[in-house]
């Protein structure tokens, strides 16, 4: 590309070339970068770490299939579905959870198709800030209770006490703070990697008061099948989980733009929103097919895409390649569950007050005014529902948490008028 065409800035580095063991080694690099997160996310929810590695992989070919392999992207499991799937797991099961999850990347795909058809507008129109802001908050202050258990030793529901308290304090905080420190302090890829670096010092710090069980690991076999589940339908669960996937599809144009910053091309044109919308939801269907996670884009990964200059989409597919070989190593899926509970609620300590921070931010940077009252309503109705537990029952069917928010979330913004008449 001539200097002409190449924003300043970004040359691509001196040291990335074409050829395939560097595109090999930057791809091990972005996976090493997403790992933190996605392992997290599976064992929080009770779904299989290895599970979450193949459809990882898979859902990334997938969306560089739909995407033509233009965008440098990287998708893994969606936090945003943390408590949904909690919710559902315990509530129905995981292969009915998985038709939720199915019905979730549906909605991806249909959302994809009204961007194609009518652009940005109406999507717009019907969650705009003022919706999704606080739907956002309830995600993550919801998850509040669950963190601060699971730091203290207890289970996430808080009734059981796993590890004593007093020794539960000593793995969880300071995996807190080393993830705390990692990401405000530490220079280059390392900044990236909080969640992994804070892992690693809770769990030496477990190792050292002899609170994890290798029993598993030594069990396990060195390769093995992961634990694939087939969703089985149920139309409470679907019902459930539709309404999830409005706050990641709102994400997902927003990392679409941030990747699109960071490389100097416009992916909302070309290959185009409502293709790489197409990639995250058919991803997520992928996903349910084996009793995986849903799919996002992940921000850390266009985070070592500004970092590295590695604007090769080609090293996302060594990313994905390297997630899938690693899904079949079944010591590895055991040693992920060996992590004890405390280590993992410091983290999301942290973890769930930034999705409640990403949520306040979206009100702020498109500056909406709370003073007004229709604004007021808005915000306040869908952050006490959702944080207070409202549920509406009807025949069997129980609407409550982020999907009972964000309906009447949309349903709010619709009816209430704009301005206030004279």
């Amino acid at each position: 590309m001539s200097s002409v065409e190449q924003p300043a800035g970004l040359a691509p580095h001196p040291d990335v070339a074409n050829t395939p063991l560097r595109q090999a080694l930057a791809g091990s690099q972005m996976l090493f970068v997403a790992f933190g997160a996605l392992v997290l996310m599976p064992l929080i929810t009770g779904l299989d770490p290895n599970v979450a590695l193949f459809t990882a992989g898979f859902g990334t070919l997938i969306f560089q299939i739909c995407t033509k392999r233009q965008v440098p992207i990287f998708l893994a499991s969606s936090f945003a579905f943390i408590a949904p799937i909690l919710y559902g797991v315990q509530t129905w099961g995981i292969p009915a959870t998985m038709s939720g999850i199915m019905a979730a990347g549906i909605m991806y795909v249909l959302l994809s198709q009204l961007v194609r058809w009518r652009g940005t507008v109406l999507l717009t129109r019907l969650l705009p800030p003022v919706v999704v802001g606080p739907v956002i908050m309830v995600i993550g202050l919801g998850l509040a209770p669950m963190a601060v258990n699971m730091a203290m030793g207890r289970a996430g529901d808080g009734s059981a006490q796993l590890i004593p308290q007093n020794i539960a304090l000593w793995l969880s905080l300071p995996a807190l703070a080393t993830t705390l420190l990692v990401s405000t302090m530490a220079k280059g890829v390392f900044r990236l990697v909080p969640i992994t670096a804070g892992i690693a010092v809770g769990y030496g710090l477990a190792l050292w008061f002899d609170v994890v069980d290798f029993t598993p690991v030594q069990a396990a076999a060195w390769l093995s099948l992961p634990n694939f589940v087939a969703p089985e339908w149920h139309w409470q669960a679907v019902l459930f989980m539709l309404p999830v996937a409005i706050a990641p599809a709102i994400e997902h144009i927003g990392d679409v733009l941030a990747i699109s910053s960071v490389t100097g091309k416009d992916y909302l044109k070309k290959p185009g929103l409502h293709r790489t919308l197409l990639g995250d939801g058919l991803a997520t269907m992928g996903a349910s097919c084996f009793g995986g996670p849903p799919n996002t884009t992940y921000s850390e990964v266009t985070g070592a895409v500004m970092l590295t200059k590695n604007f090769n989409p080609v090293i996302m597919t060594w990313a994905a390649g390297f997630a899938i070989v690693l899904a079949f190593v079944g010591k590895f899926g055991a040693l992920m569950l060996s992590i004890p509970t405390p280590v993992m609620g410091g983290i999301m300590i942290l973890l769930f007050g930034s999705i409640a921070t990403v949520g306040l931010n979206s009100l702020i940077k498109h500056q909406v005014d709370l003073s007004q009252a229709r604004n007021l309503c808005i915000v306040a109705v869908i952050l006490i529902f959702g944080i207070g537990g409202m549920a509406f029952g009807v025949g069997g069917f129980s609407l409550q948490g982020i999907s009972l928010c964000g309906i009447v979330g949309i349903l709010l913004n619709l009816i209430l008028p704009k301005s206030q008449p004279h």
